[in-house]
């Protein structure tokens, strides 16, 4: 018989979501002595702290508390999704999923795949967040996220990953630069001009390694986090840029226009993967945005 009950790993994702006792308590609509009892009938039965409190600062979790994170929020979620399949046997897939992604891919790639996906199953709840590599990868490890769409790059070793899409790198430029007439562009040509570099992880090291396997070093003239400043800054004549990422429209925001050529030499693609947590065990709603989301990168490459 199982001592450990769902409502007691409930009461501890939510504990764990907010950072606090008190904070879940009023979430849930319960006593804090209630959400204490059944926190320390967790760590009783697992032998184990989970959680270490701060005082009037609230609660972090220990490394064994991240761990049965993970795990009863998969557990959570199989429940949710058995209790939902189970009323509503035969009419379709329910339940909420929740999809991190990379800030330069999101606007690209993710609205007609969740648009398309939602058109397939209109009962599906999909939340989509942007994120930067590290809270995307923060974010599969905690269970924030059951699934992130982002560059294979800097991956843990405890997540999975499958290759979408290998878009190859681009030189940007404005019409008016001095190389825009090439129908393609050495990076022996572009080392000493002034360069304009996306500069966030792991972006920012892909791109300034095309450059060292070839045994150059760019001239950063320019850098920005920001995808969009990057191709202003490029509209404007300020310098070149290297991106993958490539909108259907040649323009900037002011209107500027843009240029895009290939690299002359051999280079490494950018791979976007779907990346999810090796240890979660999927839900049939993962599984089927997985299958989906495969047959959609590979309708469209």
């Amino acid at each position: 018989m199982l001592k450990v009950t769902l409502k007691q790993l409930h009461y501890f994702v939510t504990v764990a979501e907010h950072q606090s006792i008190s904070a879940a308590a009023r979430s849930l609509h319960i006593s804090q002595p209630a959400i204490t009892h059944a926190m320390g009938l967790l760590e009783d039965h697992f032998q184990l702290q989970l959680f270490l409190r701060h005082h009037a600062q609230g609660v972090s979790l220990t490394t064994s508390g991240q761990d049965l994170l993970v795990r009863a929020s998969s557990l959570l979620a199989h429940a949710h999704e058995l209790e939902t399949n189970v009323k509503e046997l035969g009419q379709g897939l329910y339940g909420r999923l929740e999809i991190g992604c990379f800030f330069t891919l999101a606007p690209m790639y993710m609205p007609p795949l969740i648009t398309q996906f939602l058109q397939l199953h209109p009962q599906v709840d999909v939340r989509l967040y942007e994120a930067n590599q590290d809270e995307l990868n923060e974010g599969l490890h905690t269970g924030q996220f059951d699934l992130a769409f982002m560059y294979t790059l800097a991956l843990g070793p405890d997540l999975a990953a499958e290759v979408l899409a290998e878009p190859m790198p681009h030189i940007l430029l404005d019409p008016n630069h001095e190389l825009a007439h090439q129908e393609s562009i050495s990076l022996t040509e572009l080392v000493d001009l002034p360069m304009v570099l996306l500069d966030v992880a792991p972006s920012r090291d892909y791109f300034t390694s095309l450059f060292r396997n070839q045994g150059l070093e760019p001239w950063i003239r320019y850098r920005s986090p920001s995808f969009e400043t990057v191709r202003g800054l490029v509209g404007h004549g300020m310098g070149y840029s290297v991106l993958v990422t490539q909108p259907m429209a040649n323009v900037d925001y002011n209107g500027n226009t843009l240029c895009l050529r290939p690299i002359k030499e051999e280079v490494e693609p950018g791979y976007i993967s779907m990346t999810w947590l090796e240890a979660k065990r999927p839900t049939r709603l993962m599984q089927t945005f997985q299958e989906f989301a495969k047959q959609h990168f590979s309708a469209t490459q």
